[in-house]
Parts: structure tokens; sequence; C-alpha cells
């Protein structure tokens, strides 16, 4: 769940890869990318598991592309960000009640942590996704929180906007969770901004939805309204966001 995103840079491929990705067409933007080389491997297998991640389907499409990424991984770099790919894939596999497979997104974490040197680009995406499981299967919010400000850090050090987006998005639920509003509103707000900057569709409904959250009515239903226009133009994705798109409770952090 990482990217930069369309740039002035960006090749031909890489620009009509990210076109499809943001708009729910994991399948399509994968297809498009050779099967020569290991970049391109990973490329294809971070895809796979981001559709299963949004969708809850495509897991054997998604292990097959993963197994195809680790059997070509040539450097410790390449071997680490399959590990990485395997550990998001077991999360989101246990998140999503597939089965419980948090012993395994641990152990593919570690394995990733130990291959991938400290400063490479590689290493803030695998901080999040740490802060992830911290967050989500092992209930320790200071961990992930932790492990969301080194990821913030590193993302900024690389630029990397996409995943900024994330780490935004994702302290500021803790924030909500504290009830700190003005903080999560603030966050919330930053990762909207970048991702309709970008053009990242698929994830721009859930941070509107989170937004509103943090907002009075009418700004909160304005804001949830828009959530599920863009949520029913990409057939009801990602799956989960149907049940955010109800007002919250009280202290409700977000998915």
């Amino acid at each position: 769940m990482s990217g930069n995103g369309t740039t002035a840079g960006d090749d031909p491929l890489q620009t009509a890869v990210w076109r499809l990705r943001s708009r729910a067409c994991w399948a399509d933007a994968a297809a498009l990318l050779p099967s020569d080389t290991p970049a391109y491997s990973l490329q294809r297998a971070g895809l796979m598991v981001e559709r299963c991640l949004y969708t809850e389907r495509g897991w054997e499409e998604a292990e097959d592309a993963l197994r195809t990424a680790e059997a070509v991984a040539r450097t410790d770099e390449e071997r680490g960000a399959a590990a990485c790919e395997r550990g998001q894939l077991a999360y989101a596999a246990t998140l999503h009640g597939v089965r419980d497979r948090a012993d395994e997104a641990r152990a593919a974490l570690g394995r990733a942590a130990a291959l991938i040197p400290p400063g490479a680009s590689g290493r803030a995406l695998l901080d999040f996704r740490r802060g992830l499981l911290a967050e989500n299967l092992t209930r320790s919010p200071q961990a992930a929180r932790a492990a969301y400000r080194r990821a913030h850090a590193a993302a900024t050090a690389h630029a990397d906007p996409l995943l900024l987006s994330f780490t935004w998005r994702h302290l500021a639920g803790l924030a909500l969770r504290e009830g700190e509003l003005a903080e999560a509103r603030h966050g919330f707000a930053e990762s909207l901004r970048i991702r309709e900057e970008l053009g990242y569709l698929v994830g721009t409904a859930p941070a509107l939805a989170s937004l509103a959250d943090t907002e009075s009515e009418p700004e909160a239903s304005r804001l949830r309204e828009e959530a599920g226009r863009l949520f029913r133009l990409l057939g009801g994705v990602p799956t989960w966001l149907a049940r955010q798109l109800t007002p919250p409770s009280p202290g409700t952090a977000t998915a």
C-alpha cells in the first residue's frame, strides 16, 4: 500500500498501472507488468495483496504472485520486500477473518526487518505494516503509534506521498480513539488532501468517511454522502467501508 502515484517523471507503463490501481482495477494493473524481473514480480504481488485487503477476495491469485516474487528475488532487499508482502497478506487474511495467520504475519515482517537495511526506502512501508499489526492484531496503540511515526518520518524523507496519506490516517485514528479531536481532524484532512492530489480514488472514500467522524453536522453528512457516492462508483470497494458510512458511536476509530 505504497507508491508515489503519478508524477511528471513516471514512465507510461507505471502511469497506466497507477491509474488502474487507483480505480480498484488491481488485476488489470498487474496484467500490464512484464514477468521478467524481480522488481515487476514484487510490484505484481503488491497489487494482488492490496486487492485482498480492499475487496476480501483474490487470495489464491495473491499467493501465486507472491510465490513467484519470492522465487525470483535475488538480493536481500528483494527478499525483504517479498517477506513484507507475505506479512501483509497474512495480516489481511487475519483481519478479514479468512484464517488466523497472525503468527505468520509477525514472522514475515520480522524476516523483512532483518533483510531490509535501516534507511532503505522499503523500511518505511515495513514500519507502517508493523504498526498495523500492533494496532489491529496485538491491540497495542503505543507500539502502533511509534511504528507509524517511524514510517511517517521515512516516507517524508523518501518522498512517498501515498504512504504519508496512510500514516496521517492511522495516526489520526489513534488520536480519535484518545479523544484528541483537533489532532484527528488535522490528520484525516491531510490524508484526504494527499489522496485527492494523487488521484487515489479507491482511497478517497475512506478518507472522506474518516474526516466525517471528526466533523459536526451538516458537514459530517456531506462528507459521508460524498464517500458513499465514490464507494458505489467503485462497486462497493473497499468492502469494509460500508460499516463506516453509517454515523459512528462516540469514540469510534478508523478501520
